[in-house]
């Protein structure tokens, strides 16, 4: 995290400056069981999540003190930051560890009303630590449109992502319309998908009064 006039920038928030690759960077290729999936043509590990999907190119605009600057774009997040902390479950906004003795806190919108134990919550968006839970809503466009809830997970375990489907035609490489509903990991549409935001699957969680957490820190 670092800070603008307008105050401190969530580390996950993407900069101007920071552009993504070229569409022409992608080829078709083979896995190792020779099934044809999407591929850059210079392709390195760090391009491939733990289960081998691939995420798409954005470069960094990165500051001295190692962390990201310029101005922010304040409604897009930057695909590898989050990915990061959605992997490594740190907050988004400053980077540390995000796990509690009491669980692991997560913002939603309110917009589909007030979970239920038996409610299903796939997230896109990172967790958050005490320190900087109230910054996120008021940083977060979609939570001050539509009210927020604070959600203590006892567990997150990796669901899959969310981003951009391609197919290879007789002219080669093609984008597909996308949409925001995310893909599980295993299944085989994601041979030929782009990544751009890690989900997680919130389980065993209770809402919180977000104000009462902090407040225990």
């Amino acid at each position: 995290m670092n800070t603008t006039k307008h105050g401190a920038v969530p580390y996950i928030t993407a900069r101007e400056g920071e552009e993504a690759d070229s569409f022409l960077a992608l080829r078709a290729a083979f896995d190792d069981a020779g099934h044809s999936r999407l591929a850059y043509w210079d392709e390195v590990r760090e391009d491939r999540d733990v289960r081998g999907v691939l995420w798409a190119r954005v470069s960094q605009s990165i500051g001295a003190d190692r962390l990201p600057a310029g101005v922010p774009k304040w409604r897009l997040v930057h695909p590898a930051r989050q990915r990061e902390c959605m992997l490594t479950l740190r907050c988004q906004v400053c980077v540390d560890d995000a796990r509690t003795p009491e669980g692991i806190l997560f913002l939603e919108s309110k917009k589909d009303g007030i979970p239920t134990s038996t409610t299903t919550i796939r997230t896109a968006q990172p967790p958050l630590c005490r320190r900087h839970a109230r910054l996120a809503v008021q940083r977060c466009p979609y939570l001050a449109a539509h009210g927020h809830l604070a959600l203590l997970a006892q567990s997150a375990p990796l669901y899959g992502v969310i981003g951009t489907p391609h197919a290879y035609t007789v002219t080669g490489v093609k984008v597909l319309a996308a949409d925001d509903v995310p893909l599980r990991y295993g299944d085989p549409a994601l041979r030929w998908f782009l990544a751009s935001q890690l989900v997680r699957t919130l389980r065993s969680f209770r809402v919180v009064d977000l104000d009462d957490f902090v407040s225990t820190a």
